[in-house]
Formats: C-alpha cells, structure tokens, sequence
C-alpha cells in the first residue's frame, strides 16, 4: 500500500535561485584564494565584511560556512573532527562545525607541508576552507563568540594575529533607553565606531597597505540600496495573502549578510521587490489557503529549511515575518552615512537581536505582530544558542499579554539536525491552531 505523499502548498520565489547561485559562487571563489595568492580572514558574528572588502581580503564568516554545511546536509565531517578534537554536542553547533571545518583544514595544512597532498579530506566540503592568515571577531549578544575564536586559534597553534571587536550588550535599562533611543545607545554607538576605526589599523598592519576609505564608502552604499530594496519588498508582505514568506527572507540571507557591496547585490533584490510586486498584481500567494500568520523566533534550523516551509504550509500557516530575518542585516539603512560609514556600520552591529535587553525585545516583536497581523508565533529554541532563546518565555507571556497572541514553542537547533522531533512539533503547533480558532469563535460570538 502507498503512503499518500501531502500536496505540497508552497510557493518560494524563484527570484532567491538567483541569490543561492550568488552565494555558491562567492564560496566557489573563497576556496581559490590561496592559489591566487590573496589574504584570507576568518571572522564570526557581526557583518565586517565591507571592512574587509575595502581592504583587498578574502572574508570566510564562520556561521555562514556552518549553515550553508547544515543546509546541504554535509556537516558531519566537520562535527565528527570537532567532536574527537574534544567539544561537546551542546556547544553553539555553528562554533562545533566551524571549529570541525578548522581541525579538518589545519590538517591539509599540515599534510600539504608534509608533502602528502590529495587526501581524502580534501574531498570533504568542510575541509576546503582556506587556513586564514588572522582572525577577527565582532561578537554581540554571544557568549560563546569570543571563546570560539579563541579556541579556533589554538587549533593554529597560536601563531595568526587575531583581533576582537567589543561590541556591547544594550541592556535598556536607563530610564531613557529604547530601540535606537537614549544615552546608552549613543555611548555604545562612539565605542563601537572607535573598536572599528582600530580594526582598520589592526588590517593595515596585516596587510601593509593603506586602508581604501573609498572603497569602503562605495561598499556601503550599495549595500545601502539593497537593504532598502530588502525592507521595501518586506513591507509588501504585510498584505494578507502573503506574496512571499520568512522562508524566502531566510533564503537571501547570505546575500545581504556576507556577500560583497557591488551593484549585483543591488540588482538581486531589486529583483526580489520586482517577483513580488507581480505577484500582488496577478494575486499569487505564497502559501496556498492561508488562514493563519504567524512569526518565527529563533535562528533558522538550517537542515529543516525546506522541510518547516511545506511543514508550516501543509497547516495552512503562512510564516510571515521573524526576529532573525526581520530585525538583523542592515535592517536600519538610514543609519548608513556613506560618507563616513563606520559609525552606522557600529550601531548596526549592536542592533544584533540577540544583544538587546528584554525591553527593546518586547518593543520590537509587538511592533511586528501589530505590522503584519500576526495570529500566533513559534518560537524556535535553539538548543545551543542560549542567547537566542533566554528570553523568549517573558516574549510569549508578553505577546498573550499585550495583543492576545498565541504561541508554541519547538525544539531544534541551527545545525544539529538531532535536536528536532518531529512528533513535538505537530501536537504543540496543532494545539496553537485550535487555540486561535476557539479565540476567533469567540470573538464572532
């Protein structure tokens, strides 16, 4: 007897092949570096690349490396040599895969320099990384960030310079603290800025060369441009049926986080606004027979994208908007001042959502429920990114409180696939729904 497979009610945009071909090609480029005879940084957390661009580097971010892994399903090489190196399951699975991708590469390093070349490694995604020539870390909101650098330079037997950006939590707990609001705010925004400006030092003694400020300015302003093309195609989402979905804004992700500031990255989301604005006009949807919207926290799990999105689908549930897609990557264009770029670049790092205190969370997630008449949220706790998932209980609470909106809550992680039940996830999002039709019975009475 044959299983009835579940009609599939999704409708990506075809607009974010484009942007995954982008990102095949900038990684494509990144594991030629060394041939051609270019520096290589390795960096985690915050989006310094435009820094490096300026600069004439090659930039490896490390959760990009790990997710892209996880979304491929190819990060267990990488987990089982961080594994026998000595780091435990429940450490930040993008730390564990990048510092696996660190051991593996270390490894060609060393058989590369012995003279034993073509190893079966070498065949391995995780182990075609570039060993880079110096570390930055740019970590906000993150315990663990600092310490992954750390450790990924011990596994280079300490001998690469590193440098670490101290970025600041925004606590919000002056009496004139708010999002983007208040003398905290201001303060940390002059303590990141002068943090970048010794960055550049720090990259021109790396380099030895002058740092093009130019450069930097013309990076930034296409990276401007596309992170207004991003918000304004967002915008159009508000709109019920939605024409696109979180699963879409997840997908042009790599785009605006790491790759390069050019007019390709502009021309991609100008693409993107365009496939949506088509679709508002000839009343595509993204999600067939839409009857609820709901918003996603959490950090993405990345081995369950495609999954989650025909898994939300198949219950008529349009995922709409969520705290990692929606309030990350130059999600405030305005603060960019071409000009002089570093100030806004800094305020941007700190704007991170996972470095924000309870109050500027709470403000942010009402302002999205009420922007896109969401009916419920699922929060994602990421089993090893604490950061993410510390406050979303006082998140839930205050969601029921403040606008009535129910919530579920399910287990993964971003890229440990182990972490998920599939099982959990069916009864506590079909409780959520029956839970918003009993609510809405209700106020028809």
């Amino acid at each position: 007897m044959s299983i009835a497979t579940p009609r599939d009610k999704t409708n990506r945009l075809s607009s974010t092949r484009v942007g995954g071909k982008m990102t095949a090609d900038y990684w494509d480029n990144i594991f030629t570096a060394k041939e051609r005879g270019k520096h290589v940084v390795w960096y985690n957390g915050s989006a310094l690349n435009p820094i490096f661009q300026a600069a004439g580097l090659e930039w490896c971010h490390g959760e990009a490396f790990a997710a892209r892994l996880a979304a491929q399903h190819l990060e267990e090489p990488a987990q089982a040599a961080g594994s026998e190196y000595g780091y435990i399951g429940e450490l930040c699975s993008y730390a564990r895969t990048h510092l696996g991708c660190a051991v593996l590469t270390q490894k060609n390093v060393n058989e590369r320099e012995s003279g034993v070349v073509g190893m079966l490694d070498q065949q391995e995604l995780a182990a075609k990384l570039p060993a880079p020539d110096f570390f930055v870390n740019g970590y906000a909101g993150c315990s663990t960030g600092q310490q992954w650098d750390a450790m990924t330079y011990r596994v280079f037997d300490r001998k690469l310079p590193i440098f670490n950006v101290s970025i600041p939590m925004l606590w919000g707990n002056k009496p004139d603290a708010g999002y983007m609001r208040g003398e905290e705010w201001n303060e940390a925004s002059t303590y990141v800025e002068g943090q970048l400006r010794e960055l550049v030092k720090f990259l021109e003694q790396q380099t030895g060369r002058p740092f093009d400020w130019d450069a930097l300015s013309e990076s930034m302003s296409y990276i401007k441009k596309a992170s207004r093309l991003r918000l304004d195609a967002m915008e159009l989402c508000t709109l019920a049926p939605t024409p696109a979905t979180y699963w879409d804004w997840v997908a042009s992700i790599a785009p605006i986080n790491f790759l390069p500031g050019n007019q390709a990255l502009v021309d991609y989301f100008a693409g993107v606004k365009a496939e949506i604005q088509q679709r508002i006009v000839d009343g595509v949807s993204a999600v067939a027979n839409e009857r609820y919207r709901v918003y996603f926290d959490g950090i993405m799990n990345w081995n369950k994208l495609g999954f989650l999105t025909r898994k939300f689908a198949e219950y008529d549930v349009a995922v709409v908007a969520g705290r990692y897609t929606h309030e990350s990557f130059w999600q405030e264009p305005q603060l960019i001042d071409v000009d002089n770029p570093l100030r806004g670049m800094g305020q941007h790092y700190l704007l991170c959502p996972l470095n924000h205190g309870l109050k500027n969370l709470q403000e942010l997630l009402l302002k999205r429920l009420d922007q896109y008449s969401i009916d419920g949220i699922a929060f994602h706790s990421t089993r090893t990114c604490r950061a993410m998932t510390n406050p979303q209980s006082m998140l839930a609470k205050a969601a029921e409180r403040e606008r009535g909106v129910k919530s579920f809550v399910f287990e993964g992680d971003v890229a440990d696939a182990s972490f998920y039940n599939d099982e959990l996830f069916d009864s506590r999002l079909e409780a959520m729904l029956e839970a918003i039709d009993v609510q809405r019975m209700k106020t028809m009475v």
